[in-house]
């Protein structure tokens, strides 16, 4: 087989979650790993490269759609695209809402939109969600409607979603992560046309760096209370979600598209039971 007819796994963001499911679902394919960081994409294609993996890292800027444009194009240009792995995202520890949406929230949008077009039939895909876009309190069904439906051109302008409304990142990190599910529900049915599946995940909380930052900000006693409200009483690991992703993406979960899995421990459970006290300011993988 040429590298030409392998088929192609596409993960943006090579953080701790897309290095587990890379590792999951790379092999015997061409790995494509994106990242806003250059050279973090760089050293982890050459860290699977050392290991036995067909990799090539490239820039990509979820939150700019000619940018996912372009990714979209590199990687059907590389073979059939098998998998599409969208793990991009900031925390509410790490930006302001006004970036939380563009990246989180719009950013996927550009993502599922642009892959929709060139993902291969049994191909499928999987988008990183959060637990706390199940703490989020309803919204009105018209806003659910938005946030599913709405082009990705047009997303940050809705009304609800502007910065004099949302002036808290821990909310706008929710109503990101809520929407993840939300359009990855109204995506699949675009996908399914093309014979494809897509599914999101909700982990909690993850023993990534991204976690470490939320463990060390103002939110950190939060967060450890509600890891020991939890059933688990644990943090999760990268591997943990690797596992499950490849599961939702591989042939035994190929009755599941539309989906979002949530492994959490417990935490929402814990919540539901009244074990833990929700506060908006973080929650997330």
């Amino acid at each position: 087989m040429t590298t030409q007819e392998q088929s192609v796994v596409v993960v943006i963001g090579s953080g701790a979650i897309g290095q587990a499911i890379a590792r999951r679902v790379g092999v015997a394919k061409k790995l494509l790993l994106a990242d806003i960081n250059e050279d973090n994409g760089r050293a982890v294609a050459k860290a699977l490269e050392e290991v036995g993996y067909d990799t090539v890292s490239t820039f990509v800027d979820v939150s700019d759609r000619a940018s996912v444009d372009a990714l979209a194009q590199e990687a059907a240009n590389l073979g059939p695209i098998a998998h599409v792995v969208h793990t991009a995202g900031l925390s509410p520890a790490q930006a302001t809402p006004e970036a939380i949406v563009k990246v989180d929230l719009v950013g996927t949008a550009h993502v599922l939109e642009a892959f929709a077009e060139v993902v291969a039939p049994a191909g499928s895909g999987v988008v990183i969600s959060s637990q706390a876009g199940h703490m989020l309190p309803s919204l009105p069904a018209e806003q659910y409607e938005a946030l599913a439906r709405t082009p990705a051109a047009d997303l940050a302008r809705l009304d609800f979603l502007q910065p004099d409304i949302i002036t808290n990142s821990g909310v706008a990190y929710a109503i990101a992560k809520r929407a993840n599910t939300l359009r990855v529900q109204a995506a699949s049915v675009e996908w399914g046309d093309r014979g494809a599946r897509l599914n999101s995940l909700s982990p909690g909380i993850i023993m990534t760096p991204l976690a470490h930052d939320e463990l060390n900000s103002v939110a950190g006693d939060a967060y450890q209370r509600m890891i020991k409200a939890s059933a688990s009483g644990r943090v999760g690991t990268p591997d943990e979600i690797g596992a499950a992703a490849a599961f939702l993406m591989g042939e035994e979960g190929s009755f599941i598209t539309g989906a979002d899995l949530l492994i959490d421990g417990g935490v929402i459970a814990a919540i539901a039971a009244g074990r833990y006290q929700l506060t908006l300011g973080g929650g997330g993988n």
